[in-house]
Formats: structure tokens, C-alpha cells, sequence
């Protein structure tokens, strides 16, 4: 087994985070302006922005990563942790990327006392869901999505 380690994201990680994005958005059929993609770049490494970024390497490189965010509850006196996007490099999957960066994230959560860490993915996600599964059942709740309101 690769040993995985993690770290913030830095300005150094662009050109491979940028790659590892695309192949996310392509997972989820998506597509993103290159301004939003470079948006989402620079919120990561503003300190007044709320949006934060884990990379998960193997021998140094960078191989996956996680994005993530705090928001208020009205249902806790403490923030709730929202991991948005996660991916691994397909070539590089089963190697652990994926939990490491998953209990990354969960220590940065524990380190500002979130009430609690959630994501969500495609139903069809089942390579994810295996692992997603590792950690809690599946929530019962359903989400609901208009489009574009503006």
C-alpha cells in the first residue's frame, strides 16, 4: 500500500489541482467557465473567504483533493463543516486518498469544534459510496435544487 499524506493546498499546487478539477467535473458531467474555475482557485487561498483546500499526495505528489467549508446552523450553536468536492486521480483510486482525505478534513472540523462534517454524491456513485458507507449510513433526507435564480 502507497502511504498517502495531506497538506493545505498552496499556490505552488495550481497546474495539478486545476487538472485534478477538470477530471472532477468531468466525473459529474459538469462543466465550469475557466472564470468560475480560477474563482474557486483564488477562494482558496483568500483567508477572508470561507472555502478551504486539502491535497492528498503520494511520494510528493499531488494525486487528489478535498474542498471544504463551514456554515452557521440554526439547529447548533456551532458550525456545520459542508465537504463540497472531493476527487482522486482514477489512476490512483484504492489507494487510500480518498479516507485520508476524508479524515483530514474531519480533524480541521474537530480542531474549530464544527457540530458536524456531511457531503453528499450522485446516488450512482458506488466506488464512493463504498467508502462514504465506511464512515455513516447514508442521511434520509432528499435534496431539492432549482436552478439558477439569477
Amino acid at each position: 500500500m502507497l502511504e498517502v499524506s495531506t497538506r493545505l493546498v498552496t499556490p505552488a499546487d495550481k497546474a495539478r489541482w486545476f487538472d485534478l478539477w477538470e477530471g472532477y467535473l468531468n466525473f459529474y458531467e459538469s462543466t465550469l467557465s475557466v472564470e468560475q474555475s480560477e474563482l474557486t482557485w483564488l477562494r482558496l487561498h483568500d483567508p477572508t473567504f470561507n472555502l478551504h483546500g486539502i491535497v492528498a499526495m503520494v511520494d510528493e505528489k499531488v494525486i487528489g483533493f478535498a474542498n471544504y467549508l463551514y456554515r452557521p446552523s440554526s439547529w447548533a450553536s456551532n458550525d456545520y463543516c459542508y465537504l463540497e468536492d472531493l476527487f482522486v486521480d482514477s489512476n490512483l483510486r484504492g489507494v487510500g486518498a480518498g479516507r485520508t482525505l476524508i479524515d483530514a478534513v474531519i480533524v480541521a472540523a474537530r480542531a474549530k469544534e464544527s457540530g458536524r462534517v456531511y457531503w453528499q454524491t450522485k446516488e450512482s456513485n458506488v466506488r464512493a459510496r463504498v467508502l462514504y458507507d465506511s464512515y455513516v449510513p447514508a442521511s434520509e433526507f432528499v435534496q431539492y435544487r432549482l436552478p439558477q435564480t439569477y
